[in-house]
């Protein structure tokens, strides 16, 4: 277990004064709070035996039964009975690797990469290889290029971990041509996908993009949760896996948690059918669009020559290449003392590369902190090509490790 060289900077940003362009945390606030509330005491009346009970490690059927209708907007056509209920799509994640990956195993995932995703690799011991990415997402050829090297050098890969819509970090998106090229390459060599799709709903224009899983159900599975389209105090995810994978996922869960929280299944549920959910996550969609073009216009206006970004169709994040020989982990307890957060881009490498990045959410702050905060980050970029300038490169040697991170980073 390896914690976070950052974390304690990031108890430092959740002061007041200081703008974080870091957490990955939805809105709640524009959730109709009253109406929810309403729901939640009605729930404890009429069904409060059951809601504080104890429930099955598969999870509420009906609940699962829902949870097919949220997938099939994404073309996914799912069976209740190949649903497993998860705590958050980050158990999901763990549970799978617990199941398939023996200490030495090779699973591949993009670079960069999610934080959660690689700290769960690392805890099993896992040789994370990560493939590069583009604006486009994933890139199918390099994907080829990595499992063909793995093969001749006799390694055994399990898994391609990805986020295909809106990725965590980088807020490209794999095109549909790509798709369907990552799908036939990893056929032809045997590898299981796992699609973490949390975002899939949150796009900004059109509408959701098809899943890897509707294409092809019998290699990928599925990771879905409530967290951005809900309210992630439920802590309500899922899978949805070929049959014999699920079963070995209820083995996993009875294991690691007995039975998930009946309430929050209930809860969910309630929520899924008797409110405008499908309304409200265009609300999100439409609040999550004004805020991204608020941070990429304050970009556009402030960020110094030789920084770029990118321009994310949906989801939560930016992110942002600094201009050559600077380093954003080493720049960030001068950015905390600017009163700006972020999260340094090492964290999304398994081998601690990634120092010229760093990602920005803005699905948290009001559009005007978003401007505030971007103003101060690049008057912080300014004085670091300053010293630049004036010093040499301040980048330290890359040294490899996995940040463990915090709800706040995540």
């Amino acid at each position: 277990m390896v914690a976070s060289e950052i974390r304690a900077l990031f108890a430092v940003a959740s002061r007041p004064e200081v703008v974080s362009l870091a957490g990955g945390m939805p809105y709640v606030a524009a959730l109709p709070l009253d109406i929810v509330g309403d729901m939640l005491g009605d729930l404890t009346q009429r069904r409060g035996a059951e809601a504080l009970q104890y429930a099955s490690a598969q999870g509420d059927p009906d609940l699962r039964a829902r949870i097919c209708d949220v997938m099939a907007m994404e073309g996914v056509q799912g069976s209740p009975d190949d649903v497993i209920v998860t705590v958050g799509s980050q158990q999901a994640l763990d549970l799978l690797t617990r199941i398939f990956v023996d200490p030495g195993d090779v699973v591949l995932a993009e670079a960069p990469s999610y934080v959660g995703a690689l700290g769960t690799f690392a805890m099993y011991q896992a040789d994370v290889v990560q493939v590069a990415l583009d604006e486009h997402g994933l890139d199918p050829a390099a994907l080829r290029e990595t499992l063909e090297t793995l093969r001749r050098d006799g390694r055994r890969v399990k898994f391609l971990y990805t986020i295909p819509t809106f990725q965590n970090p980088a807020g490209v998106t794999l095109t549909a041509s790509r798709r369907a090229e990552i799908l036939a390459v990893c056929a032809s060599y045997g590898v299981l996908v796992i699609e973490d799709n949390p975002y899939g709903l949150l796009g900004f224009d059109g509408e959701p993009m098809r899943a890897l899983r509707a294409d092809d159900p019998d290699n990928v599975i599925y990771l879905g949760s409530f967290s951005k389209t809900f309210a992630p105090g439920f802590r309500i995810g899922w899978a949805l896996a070929p049959h014999a994978v699920r079963a070995k996922l209820v083995l996993a869960a009875e294991s690691a948690i007995l039975s998930h929280s009946s309430f929050s299944q209930f809860a969910v549920r309630e929520y899924l059918t008797t409110q405008p959910w499908m309304e409200q996550i265009k609300s999100f969609r439409e609040m999550y669009r004004d805020r991204r073009d608020t941070m990429l216009d304050a970009l556009a206006a402030t960020m110094p020559e030789g920084t770029s970004w990118t321009r994310p169709a949906g989801g939560f994040f930016v992110w942002l290449t600094l201009p050559e020989g600077l380093d954003s982990k080493a720049m960030a307890p001068r950015a905390i003392a600017n009163r700006v957060a972020y999260v340094p881009g090492t964290g999304f490498y398994a081998g601690g590369h990634g120092r010229r990045h760093m990602r920005l959410s803005y699905c948290y702050p009001e559009p005007d902190r978003i401007r505030e905060g971007v103003r101060r980050l690049a008057t912080v970029i300014e004085r670091e090509i300053e010293l630049r300038d004036t010093f040499g490169t301040s980048s330290a040697p890359e040294r490899p490790g996995v940040h463990t991170p915090g709800p706040d980073t995540a």
